[in-house]
């Protein structure tokens, strides 16, 4: 049994109210098990330039890697090779947009987020820079997995702030991580297991900064049938409460076959810019 059988994979992306363009990428590639979302910033039409090569270098860079991987598992309490993979197709992602933005003037400046999940066997690997988020669904539980690059959740975590008071009073578009504003990048990556009947939530900061995390679970339990149509209703949200930015989301289901396979038979492709 395939991976493409094992996940059903659904992939939409929204301009918005405000915005002239979108300047977010997504890629599901269901035959790897592999989705990307960036979400871009900076100059006119750069953060579109930033986010599109992330996403094709990250497809790229996991394609040409996962060849080369072994099919067994890894030593329990070390970093898997799919893991090491996401880190050095993030990095490179980070080199080309970078070198990008100081070959082109009018690109300089650009960046962008980027989520990745992998899965792999049974497990989900994920590699995030920024503050497009990866949150998960699981037996009626809702929870962020990623944890924000962002000056937010830097004040929440040194104590300054509550969360209630770092949201009213701090910008919520300043991430302290982004791919293509400097030479080198931290990216962080965390592998858990990927359980029958999990729904994976890949979204870009045009949801969350628009809608709370409890109206994304009430949704999700909502229209738990059909993936599609709860991402539409997701954007839905987003925009009636003001639609301030591109609005992408990706959702995932693991079917309960996904511990049975490993390999791959089928693609399914989408990127919005």
């Amino acid at each position: 049994m395939s991976i493409a059988d094992a996940l059903e994979i659904a992939n939409l992306s929204d301009v918005g109210r405000r915005r002239p363009h979108n300047e977010d990428s997504t890629l599901s590639d269901a035959a790897r098990g592999l989705v990307v979302l960036a979400d871009g910033m900076g100059g006119y039409k750069a953060g579109e330039v930033a986010s599109a090569i992330a996403v094709a270098t990250i497809h790229h860079q996991i394609s040409e890697g996962l060849r080369k991987l072994p099919d067994g598992g890894f030593t329990a309490g070390t970093q898997s090779p799919e893991s090491n993979l996401l880190r050095r197709a993030v990095t490179e992602a980070n080199s080309g947009i970078y070198q990008t933005a100081q070959r082109e003037p009018q690109c300089q400046g650009m960046g962008t987020t980027v989520v990745v999940v992998l899965f792999r066997r049974d497990r989900l690997i994920v590699a995030h820079v920024g503050d497009s988020r990866l949150y998960r669904q699981r037996a009626g539980s809702f929870a962020q997995v990623t944890r924000d690059h962002s000056l937010i959740q830097e004040l929440i975590d040194r104590g300054l702030y509550t969360p209630e008071e770092a949201v009213k009073n701090t910008p919520k578009n300043l991430v302290t991580r982004a791919l293509g504003i400097e030479a080198d990048v931290q990216v962080d990556v965390m592998e858990e297991k990927a359980l029958p009947g999990d729904v994976y939530l890949l979204c870009s900061d045009g949801l969350n900064d628009m809608v709370d995390d409890e109206e994304i679970h009430l949704t999700l339990s909502k229209y738990s049938a059909n993936l599609v149509q709860a991402g539409e209703e997701l954007i839905r949200l987003a925009n009636a409460k003001g639609g301030k930015d591109n609005i992408s989301v990706v959702l995932i289901r693991v079917t309960d076959k996904i511990s049975r396979s490993g390999g791959a038979l089928a693609q399914l492709f989408r990127r919005s810019s």
